[in-house]
């Protein structure tokens, strides 16, 4: 019976290994094995090496996450009180024109001239589906409680990820699924369907998730080709430019109180995807996005002391079901990921 030394897989007894190399046969004893070993132990590696984690870049990523949620929910408040007020398609247009307004320095600055037909494809395809999720986001914002606009919301990386194995051709696990069952119970949790009837801001909410997922994975298939300003500059005016038709037909002199609060709707916005980017580069995901459930609790807080709404308990249990499930399917991402980039011990034998 062979045993095998816990560190470099050595023989505790000499192994006889027949190597039909030239009609010969080879008696490789413990201490041959040894000694070549050693000569190259560094490439004996059974396991991934560990990831040390830097407690303060940890404790700098909690804190920029904890103000993007503080952000986003700023930004879900706007929306709420001037889409209550002024057509719907029209806010979202002024929203994406003044954000376009605000980026379009750094999108020139890294233009690389005329995209390729098929980049130009993905563009374009982007710019539609992801102008048509957000006049759906509006338009939910306008009709039910910004808690539950927010907690529907967290479903979208769950689409995220069954997008991914049919489009980008990635491995939908056994484990990954349970996660994404999880999280479709968690969005069953919080409308409560055959319980409630659902209304019209829901089911547009609903159909948001899946556009803004798609809009994702375009995404990632875009930062093969195009640098990072000239994805989100496109993005931006394309949406603008999706957005005029609908905001002409139903188009109204909007007041300056209205223009002052889509500035500032844009401004955070803007600020809010730089502060996410921030939490993401300082601390591990398993850190950060258990923290983007806050968002749900400065939601709640904002739709009680602005606009009167209450709490729904099921809206909260949900919530924590989405964000467990979407947490556990981003920790398994990192993992077969980071199994991906160090090669297997046989690999590297060589």
């Amino acid at each position: 019976m062979i045993r095998w030394s816990h560190k470099l897989l050595i023989p505790s007894k000499p192994l006889i290994i027949l190597l039909l190399r030239q009609n010969s046969v080879f008696t490789l004893s413990r201490e041959s094995i040894w000694n070549n070993c050693t000569e190259r132990r560094n490439t004996f590696i059974p396991h991934p090496p560990l990831v040390h984690v830097n407690p303060v870049n940890t404790r700098h990523g909690i804190f920029w996450m904890l103000l993007t949620g503080l952000i986003f929910a700023g930004v879900t408040g706007i929306v709420r009180y001037v889409g209550s007020n002024m057509p719907v398609i029209e806010a979202a247009f002024i929203r994406y024109a003044i954000g376009t307004l605000m980026i379009a320095p750094f999108f020139l600055r890294n233009w690389k001239g005329k995209p390729e037909r098929a980049t130009l494809k993905l563009h374009i395809v982007r710019s539609l589906i992801h102008g048509v999720a957000v006049i759906l986001w509006f338009f939910a914002m306008a009709r039910i409680p910004m808690a539950e606009v927010t907690a529907i919301g967290f479903i979208a990386p769950i689409f995220v990820t069954i997008g991914a194995a049919l489009f980008l051709g990635e491995r939908l696990h056994l484990r990954r699924l349970f996660g994404v069952m999880a999280g479709f119970v968690g969005a069953m949790v919080i409308i409560r369907p055959g319980f409630e009837e659902i209304n019209l801001g829901q089911f547009a909410q609903l159909g948001a998730a899946p556009l803004f997922a798609a809009s994702f994975i375009i995404a990632k298939k875009l930062t093969a080709r195009e640098n990072s300003s000239t994805i989100v500059g496109v993005l931006s005016l394309g949406c603008t430019l999706t957005l005029l038709p609908g905001a002409i037909l139903q188009w109204r002199p909007p007041t300056s109180e209205e223009i002052g609060w889509l500035t500032l709707c844009a401004l955070l916005a803007t600020a809010g995807h730089f502060t996410l980017t921030k939490a993401f580069a300082a601390a591990p995901i398993t850190v950060t996005q258990p923290l983007s459930f806050l968002q749900l609790i400065w939601a709640s807080a904002i739709g009680i002391m602005v606009f009167g709404e209450p709490i729904d308990p099921y809206v909260v249990l949900g919530s924590l079901i989405v964000v467990t499930a979407v947490t556990y399917i981003s920790h398994r991402e990192i993992q077969v990921r980071r199994r991906a980039q160090t090669p297997p011990a046989v690999a590297t034998k060589v």
